[in-house]
Protein backbone atom coordinates (compact mmCIF):
# COMPACT_ATOMS: atom_id res chain seq x y z
CA UNK A 1 0.00 0.00 0.00
CA UNK A 2 1.45 3.20 -1.38
CA UNK A 3 1.60 5.75 2.01
CA UNK A 4 0.66 9.49 0.91
CA UNK A 5 3.60 11.77 1.66
CA UNK A 6 3.04 14.49 4.60
CA UNK A 7 2.49 17.29 3.23
CA UNK A 8 4.29 20.84 4.63
CA UNK A 9 1.82 23.85 3.13
CA UNK A 10 2.58 27.48 3.19
CA UNK A 11 0.71 30.87 1.15
CA UNK A 12 1.37 34.46 1.08
CA UNK A 13 0.68 37.30 -1.12
CA UNK A 14 2.20 40.75 -1.25
CA UNK A 15 0.86 43.76 -3.19
CA UNK A 16 4.19 44.62 -5.11
CA UNK A 17 5.56 47.78 -5.34
CA UNK A 18 3.33 49.61 -8.30
CA UNK A 19 -0.31 48.15 -7.01
CA UNK A 20 -2.44 50.30 -4.51
CA UNK A 21 -4.35 47.47 -3.30
CA UNK A 22 -3.81 43.58 -3.52
CA UNK A 23 -6.27 41.97 -5.90
CA UNK A 24 -5.10 38.75 -5.30
CA UNK A 25 -6.71 35.87 -3.20
CA UNK A 26 -6.25 32.69 -2.23
CA UNK A 27 -7.40 30.18 0.08
CA UNK A 28 -7.37 26.13 1.38
CA UNK A 29 -8.95 23.75 2.82
CA UNK A 30 -6.26 21.52 3.79
CA UNK A 31 -9.16 18.31 5.18
CA UNK A 32 -10.06 17.68 1.52
CA UNK A 33 -6.52 18.57 0.13
CA UNK A 34 -7.40 21.93 -1.65
CA UNK A 35 -5.52 24.86 -2.50
CA UNK A 36 -6.76 27.78 -4.74
CA UNK A 37 -5.17 31.18 -5.63
CA UNK A 38 -6.72 34.05 -7.78
CA UNK A 39 -5.84 37.00 -9.48
CA UNK A 40 -8.62 39.68 -9.58
CA UNK A 41 -9.02 41.87 -12.65
CA UNK A 42 -11.83 45.02 -13.29
CA UNK A 43 -11.08 48.19 -11.21
CA UNK A 44 -9.38 48.39 -7.18
CA UNK A 45 -12.59 47.20 -6.14
CA UNK A 46 -13.48 44.81 -8.38
CA UNK A 47 -10.82 43.00 -8.63
CA UNK A 48 -10.42 41.91 -5.08
CA UNK A 49 -14.36 41.41 -4.73
CA UNK A 50 -14.22 38.31 -7.84
CA UNK A 51 -11.04 36.69 -6.68
CA UNK A 52 -12.77 36.26 -2.97
CA UNK A 53 -15.70 35.83 -4.43
CA UNK A 54 -13.89 33.22 -6.69
CA UNK A 55 -12.03 31.59 -3.89
CA UNK A 56 -14.81 30.91 -1.84
CA UNK A 57 -17.27 29.73 -3.96
CA UNK A 58 -14.58 27.34 -5.32
CA UNK A 59 -13.31 25.94 -1.65
CA UNK A 60 -17.32 25.73 -0.95
CA UNK A 61 -18.92 23.70 -3.78
CA UNK A 62 -15.55 21.59 -3.91
CA UNK A 63 -15.92 20.41 -0.70
CA UNK A 64 -19.15 19.62 -1.41
CA UNK A 65 -18.94 17.79 -4.35
CA UNK A 66 -15.90 15.72 -2.68
CA UNK A 67 -17.90 15.16 0.58
CA UNK A 68 -20.82 13.27 -1.76
CA UNK A 69 -17.86 11.03 -3.64
CA UNK A 70 -15.54 9.88 -0.78
CA UNK A 71 -13.82 7.62 -2.36
CA UNK A 72 -13.90 8.83 -6.03
CA UNK A 73 -11.88 7.79 -9.07
CA UNK A 74 -9.64 10.79 -10.97
CA UNK A 75 -12.32 11.53 -13.03
CA UNK A 76 -15.00 11.94 -10.31
CA UNK A 77 -12.61 14.72 -8.75
CA UNK A 78 -11.73 16.40 -12.32
CA UNK A 79 -16.00 16.27 -12.57
CA UNK A 80 -15.85 17.85 -9.21
CA UNK A 81 -13.33 20.55 -9.54
CA UNK A 82 -14.79 21.29 -13.16
CA UNK A 83 -18.41 22.12 -11.14
CA UNK A 84 -16.45 24.24 -8.81
CA UNK A 85 -14.81 26.25 -11.10
CA UNK A 86 -18.44 26.86 -13.09
CA UNK A 87 -19.64 27.71 -9.88
CA UNK A 88 -17.27 30.41 -9.33
CA UNK A 89 -17.68 31.55 -12.25
CA UNK A 90 -21.78 32.03 -12.17
CA UNK A 91 -20.82 33.68 -8.60
CA UNK A 92 -18.88 35.99 -9.90
CA UNK A 93 -21.16 37.31 -12.99
CA UNK A 94 -24.11 37.00 -10.64
CA UNK A 95 -22.09 39.85 -8.40
CA UNK A 96 -21.04 41.61 -11.08
CA UNK A 97 -24.79 41.84 -13.06
CA UNK A 98 -26.49 43.16 -9.40
CA UNK A 99 -23.87 45.72 -9.00
CA UNK A 100 -23.63 48.32 -12.00
CA UNK A 101 -20.06 49.71 -10.24
CA UNK A 102 -18.50 45.96 -10.47
CA UNK A 103 -19.47 45.45 -14.38
CA UNK A 104 -16.96 43.60 -16.10
CA UNK A 105 -14.95 42.08 -12.81
CA UNK A 106 -13.51 38.68 -13.27
CA UNK A 107 -10.40 36.45 -12.15
CA UNK A 108 -7.71 33.87 -12.84
CA UNK A 109 -8.59 30.65 -10.64
CA UNK A 110 -5.57 27.68 -10.66
CA UNK A 111 -6.54 25.25 -7.83
CA UNK A 112 -5.06 21.88 -7.06
CA UNK A 113 -6.77 19.24 -5.20
CA UNK A 114 -4.49 16.42 -3.57
CA UNK A 115 -5.15 12.83 -2.38
CA UNK A 116 -2.52 11.07 -1.66
CA UNK A 117 0.26 10.97 -4.02
CA UNK A 118 -2.34 12.42 -7.21
CA UNK A 119 -3.05 15.77 -7.75
CA UNK A 120 -6.19 17.09 -10.33
CA UNK A 121 -5.52 20.76 -11.33
CA UNK A 122 -8.12 23.14 -12.97
CA UNK A 123 -6.92 26.46 -14.53
CA UNK A 124 -8.74 29.15 -16.08
CA UNK A 125 -6.44 32.17 -17.20
CA UNK A 126 -2.98 32.89 -16.74
CA UNK A 127 -2.25 32.05 -12.98
CA UNK A 128 -0.16 29.24 -13.17
CA UNK A 129 0.78 25.68 -11.41
CA UNK A 130 4.53 23.96 -11.12
CA UNK A 131 5.81 21.05 -9.72
CA UNK A 132 9.33 20.73 -9.10
CA UNK A 133 11.45 17.54 -8.58
CA UNK A 134 15.26 16.75 -7.75
CA UNK A 135 15.61 16.24 -11.52
CA UNK A 136 12.99 18.17 -13.02
CA UNK A 137 11.00 21.32 -13.07
CA UNK A 138 7.61 21.69 -14.89
CA UNK A 139 4.78 23.76 -15.96
CA UNK A 140 1.86 22.04 -15.23
CA UNK A 141 -0.95 24.05 -16.42
CA UNK A 142 -0.97 26.33 -19.76
CA UNK A 143 -1.74 30.22 -19.74
CA UNK A 144 -5.33 31.16 -21.08
CA UNK A 145 -3.50 34.56 -22.64
CA UNK A 146 -3.01 36.49 -26.06
CA UNK A 147 0.96 36.26 -25.74
CA UNK A 148 0.38 32.53 -24.54
CA UNK A 149 -2.14 31.40 -27.76
CA UNK A 150 0.17 33.47 -30.01
CA UNK A 151 3.51 31.16 -28.91
CA UNK A 152 1.94 28.52 -29.02
CA UNK A 153 0.57 28.66 -32.71
CA UNK A 154 4.10 29.20 -33.60
CA UNK A 155 3.27 33.21 -34.21
CA UNK A 156 5.57 34.48 -31.58
CA UNK A 157 8.54 33.31 -29.98
CA UNK A 158 8.59 33.19 -26.16
CA UNK A 159 11.15 36.02 -26.01
CA UNK A 160 8.78 37.65 -28.12
CA UNK A 161 5.90 37.05 -25.73
CA UNK A 162 7.72 38.34 -22.20
CA UNK A 163 8.50 42.10 -24.11
CA UNK A 164 5.04 42.45 -25.63
CA UNK A 165 2.71 45.08 -24.37
CA UNK A 166 -0.08 42.75 -24.45
CA UNK A 167 0.91 40.21 -21.85
CA UNK A 168 -1.59 41.08 -19.59
CA UNK A 169 -4.76 39.94 -21.77
CA UNK A 170 -6.11 36.86 -20.85
CA UNK A 171 -8.73 35.05 -23.37
CA UNK A 172 -10.18 33.27 -20.14
CA UNK A 173 -11.15 34.46 -17.03
CA UNK A 174 -13.57 33.41 -14.05
CA UNK A 175 -16.72 35.91 -14.29
CA UNK A 176 -15.97 36.63 -17.98
CA UNK A 177 -18.53 34.93 -19.63
CA UNK A 178 -22.07 33.11 -18.79
CA UNK A 179 -20.16 29.87 -19.43
CA UNK A 180 -16.18 28.61 -18.71
CA UNK A 181 -14.28 25.75 -20.29
CA UNK A 182 -11.53 25.17 -17.83
CA UNK A 183 -8.34 22.66 -18.55
CA UNK A 184 -8.25 20.31 -16.38
CA UNK A 185 -4.35 18.37 -15.40
CA UNK A 186 -3.32 15.39 -13.48
CA UNK A 187 0.27 14.80 -11.79
CA UNK A 188 1.58 12.89 -9.20
CA UNK A 189 2.97 14.44 -6.23
CA UNK A 190 6.07 12.45 -5.04
CA UNK A 191 8.00 12.63 -1.63
CA UNK A 192 10.70 15.35 -2.41
CA UNK A 193 8.74 16.91 -4.47
CA UNK A 194 6.82 20.65 -4.30
CA UNK A 195 3.59 22.16 -6.04
CA UNK A 196 3.93 26.04 -6.32
CA UNK A 197 0.45 27.51 -7.32
CA UNK A 198 1.16 31.18 -8.16
CA UNK A 199 -0.44 34.34 -10.26
CA UNK A 200 1.79 36.18 -12.55
CA UNK A 201 2.69 38.85 -10.28
CA UNK A 202 5.65 36.50 -10.05
CA UNK A 203 6.02 34.91 -13.41
CA UNK A 204 5.99 37.84 -15.24
CA UNK A 205 9.56 38.85 -13.06
CA UNK A 206 11.22 35.24 -12.06
CA UNK A 207 11.70 32.25 -14.99
CA UNK A 208 11.27 28.59 -14.50
CA UNK A 209 14.56 28.02 -14.12
CA UNK A 210 15.37 30.83 -11.78
CA UNK A 211 11.94 29.06 -9.42
CA UNK A 212 13.43 26.08 -9.67
CA UNK A 213 16.73 27.36 -8.50
CA UNK A 214 15.30 29.06 -5.58
CA UNK A 215 12.74 26.05 -4.85
CA UNK A 216 16.33 23.68 -4.62
CA UNK A 217 18.20 26.11 -3.16
CA UNK A 218 16.03 26.67 -0.16
CA UNK A 219 15.08 22.77 -0.02
CA UNK A 220 16.17 22.68 3.32
CA UNK A 221 13.77 25.55 5.02
CA UNK A 222 10.48 25.60 5.24
CA UNK A 223 7.57 26.51 2.41
CA UNK A 224 7.49 29.65 4.41
CA UNK A 225 10.75 30.68 3.73
CA UNK A 226 10.50 29.36 -0.10
CA UNK A 227 7.37 31.73 -0.04
CA UNK A 228 9.22 34.52 1.13
CA UNK A 229 12.51 34.45 -0.77
CA UNK A 230 10.34 33.79 -4.08
CA UNK A 231 8.25 36.77 -3.57
CA UNK A 232 11.31 38.79 -2.14
CA UNK A 233 13.31 37.87 -6.13
CA UNK A 234 10.01 39.11 -7.96
CA UNK A 235 9.96 42.51 -5.98
CA UNK A 236 13.50 42.83 -6.44
CA UNK A 237 12.92 42.91 -10.09
CA UNK A 238 10.42 45.80 -10.04
CA UNK A 239 7.10 44.07 -8.22
CA UNK A 240 4.95 45.49 -10.81
CA UNK A 241 1.94 43.43 -9.84
CA UNK A 242 0.35 41.71 -6.81
CA UNK A 243 2.63 38.87 -5.94
CA UNK A 244 0.79 35.28 -4.43
CA UNK A 245 1.83 31.87 -4.12
CA UNK A 246 1.24 28.81 -1.93
CA UNK A 247 3.95 26.25 -1.47
CA UNK A 248 3.60 22.96 -1.30
CA UNK A 249 5.70 20.45 -0.42
CA UNK A 250 6.07 16.74 -0.36
CA UNK A 251 8.03 15.53 2.48
CA UNK A 252 10.81 12.72 2.21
Amino acid sequence: MTVAPKLEVAAQSHVGLVRRNNQDNFGSDEEFGLYVVCDGMGGAAGGDIASKIAVETFLTVARQELEKLHDANAECTRCSLERAAAAANRAVLARANYDIALRGMGSTLVAARISAESITLVNVGDSRAYLFQPDRAVQLTQDHSYVAEQVRRGRMTEAQAERSSLQSVITRAIGADVDVIPDLYDAMLHPGSTLLLTTDGLTRHVSQSELAETVAATALCTPQVVCDHLIQLAISRGGSDNITCIVIRAAC
